[in-house]
């Protein structure tokens, strides 16, 4: 039976979450901070590493390792869960607004990115 006008719309499941959380529970170590009106301190730095790194040049992998002693996949999952949360834009919303414009941009690329054509380099 295709869906019609007497069959609600269902969305589908996205990723499973923690109870209470607004993190994917992908992201099983991330935890924010337990008042959702308050960002929690490893959030904070890592928006604050953001916002002084906007325009710099340079080893940012090399930065995150000294600076988290995380990868940068790593940081990009926790900068990625962070930037998902309302108190982040409470926080800065500037700043997230441009980090969610980019992740969103580099994601249509992504989608969009045309396989070479054969023969080409």
């Amino acid at each position: 039976m295709h869906r019609g006008a007497t069959e609600p719309f269902q969305p589908r499941a996205g990723p499973a979450r923690r109870p209470g959380s607004k993190v994917p529970a992908f992201y099983p170590d991330i935890t924010m901070t337990t008042r959702p009106e308050v960002l929690d301190d490893r959030a904070q730095r890592v928006l604050e590493f953001e916002r002084q790194w906007w325009g710099h040049s340079g080893a940012k992998e090399q930065r995150i390792r000294a600076e988290f002693g995380w990868t940068a996949a790593r940081y990009y999952q926790v900068l990625n869960a962070v930037i998902d949360t309302a108190v982040a834009v409470r926080y800065d919303p500037v700043l997230v607004g441009r980090l969610r414009e980019l992740r969103d941009d580099r994601a249509e690329r992504r989608r969009t990115r045309r396989p070479p054509v054969d023969g080409a380099a």
